[in-house]
């Protein structure tokens, strides 16, 4: 544990003031280093008062999106996984991917404030503005066969509409999944998801993935760009209660892990099913050089979506790209066309 960690740690489970003579003679260490370790803890967002023969008191802490109060709300969880939380980065899952390559163990967490190359499907970009979002990515070391390493982007989906219910209390209804790996809310999109895998071709499993997750807790200053606009939105319309970060980010992770000890069971797949934003929808998808279009009849329990032709056959789909019909979300959020 490092210094800073320890200085905080005393801090919480004091009260009243504690010296800095107090901090140095219990954790072993100079009075200078107690100071520096008050320092960084205060440029990381703790509110610590400081005082002539009074030492130093904590004041505000839980607001903090940090590893410890973070697992403060994960039980068991917290004391097997490895959080590490950064103010900036450029992909949170190209980080992960790094931290894979070195050997890092499974069940390392690197959170974000802010990303400046967030990473989206098919080669695109995800929009991270600083503090309006939470950025997290997941080193995995799956077991199973590629094929169903394909679970943990939809056992993620799940979790994050879980948690986004959590946190919101569900005013807005409850959260729904675009299949395959977006989460919607109050007919917006409010949360990505990314899973990069690399194959070990000797057993043909994965030798590690990287499950990344992106929500919109709030508007960015100025809004969305004219691009995402349309379709983008975000838990709250302004700053939520103290402490909703921290608890969005623990629940999620809950979630996930919760599924992922029995994925190739699928047991979140009824729950899936259950808050597809799709089905009874129409929409239009690519095959080939064909722009086709049918009536989504659900999901099967391999996640792959039903879609209903014209003609009445139905076709089914593992992967690809499908698009909502115009007009469809704005109606269910009742705007004016």
């Amino acid at each position: 544990m490092k210094l800073w960690e320890q200085v905080l740690d005393c801090l919480e489970h004091t009260q009243g003031d504690l010296s800095g003579q107090e901090l140095a003679q219990r954790l072993g260490v100079s009075r200078n280093g107690v100071w520096r370790a008050v320092n960084k803890l205060k440029s990381m967002g703790y509110e610590i008062e400081a005082g002539t023969n009074r030492g130093y008191r904590l004041v505000s802490g839980s607001d903090v999106l940090s590893p410890e109060n973070i697992r403060r709300q994960l039980g068991e969880l917290g004391s097997s996984i490895a959080l590490e939380v950064r103010d900036s980065v450029d992909s949170t899952n190209t980080l992960v991917k790094h931290l894979a390559e070195q050997g890092g163990r499974e069940g390392m967490v690197v959170i974000a404030q802010h990303q400046t190359a967030g990473k989206g499907r098919l080669g695109r970009s995800f929009y991270s503005p600083k503090g309006t979002g939470l950025y997290l990515s997941i080193l995995l070391r799956p077991k199973f066969s590629a094929q169903e390493a394909l679970s943990i982007t939809t056992a993620a989906a799940v979790a994050v509409a879980e948690a986004v219910d959590q946190v919101t209390g569900k005013e807005g209804g409850e959260a729904k999944i675009k299949w395959v790996n977006d989460v919607y809310y109050q007919y917006r999109k409010v949360c990505g998801i990314l899973t990069e895998a690399s194959i070990d071709f000797e057993t043909g499993g994965p030798h590690y993935a990287v499950l990344g997750i992106g929500v919109n807790l709030t508007l960015p200053s100025g809004g969305f760009g004219p691009d995402i606009a349309p379709v983008a939105g975000a838990l709250f319309p302004q700053a939520p209660a103290p402490g909703t970060k921290t608890e969005l980010a623990a629940a999620i992770l809950s979630g996930f892990f919760r599924y992922y000890q029995d994925l190739p069971q699928r047991s979140y797949m009824k729950e899936y099913q259950r808050r597809s934003l799709l089905t009874g929808v129409e929409i239009t998808f690519q095959e080939g050089e064909d722009l086709r279009e049918g009536l989504v009849t659900g999901v099967d329990d391999q996640a792959r979506l039903l879609v209903r032709l014209p003609g009445g056959e139905t076709k089914v789909f593992s992967a690809g790209e499908v698009n909502i019909k115009k007009d469809f979300l704005a109606r269910m959020r009742g705007e004016d066309l």
